[in-house]
């Protein structure tokens, strides 16, 4: 599909829209989306069909636990399921960050856990699982950096899928823990993915290169019995 430079432009400026300007200052090995060179990154990029969904649904984690949260939300509505009715936005319906966890979703990690200490790589893919599509979880101690990068870039290039990452912020020069976050687009002329920061309130949107981002998923997590982050695919649900 060929997308006119303007309308990359624009949602470019969709994307920052809403951030705020007293966002934490990037490293040097990290490029601003909304930069002159992120933006050429975007317009030259080969994978970029989730960016533009995602831009339309990008939002602010509302607290500092819910980053796991706000990425499904994204994703969910990207996606186009159907989603459960939000109060305050009658008769509409929409997948938000007060109504996404459930009862369902509570039988795999409680709401409470959630809000004191976020979520698990492997906690993340089985509450997507409590939604219609489909859902692959794999920890990058399990995989390559070339696995990776292919099957990530595939899934940006394809309408209706996504890729959520888990990964550790310093190792990306970042402060500082775990975090959550979808991916939007890849370029391969420089070898950076997309990540659509849903922390928004502390860095924008950034191009990191597939090695450092492999490497900051590539870390163990306490949290999780030492297993290391890593990656979810989310994918329509195959119809029989």
């Amino acid at each position: 599909m060929i997308v006119s430079p303007f309308r990359i432009v624009f949602f470019v400026l969709v994307a920052i829209s809403g951030a705020s300007a007293e966002t934490l200052p990037l490293p040097s090995n990290l490029i601003g989306a909304a930069t002159e060179e992120g933006e050429a990154l975007l317009v030259g990029a080969e994978a970029r069909e989730a960016y533009f969904s995602l831009a339309d649904q990008f939002v602010t984690q509302k607290n500092q636990a819910y980053c796991g949260v706000a990425s499904m939300v994204m994703v969910l509505n990207a996606a186009g399921v159907p989603a459960p009715a939000a109060p305050g936005y009658e008769p509409y319906h929409v997948f938000t960050q007060d109504n996404l966890l459930d009862e369902r979703t509570d039988a795999i990690v409680a709401r409470e856990t959630i809000l004191k200490q976020g979520m698990t790589l492997d906690e993340l893919g089985g509450v997507l699982t409590t939604q219609p599509v489909d859902v692959t979880v794999q920890h990058a101690g399990d995989t390559s950096l070339d696995a990776f990068r292919e099957t990530a870039r595939d899934y940006l290039a394809k309408s209706g899928h996504f890729v959520v990452v888990n990964y550790l912020r310093k190792s990306i020069r970042q402060e500082v823990g775990g975090h959550i976050s979808p991916l939007a687009a890849y370029d391969a002329d420089t070898d950076r993915f997309l990540i659509l920061d849903v922390a928004r309130y502390k860095y924008p949107p950034v191009w990191v290169t597939s090695a450092d981002l492999f490497a900051a998923m590539n870390t163990p997590d306490d949290a999780n019995g030492g297993r290391t982050r890593g990656f979810v695919l989310v994918a329509p649900k195959d119809k029989d």
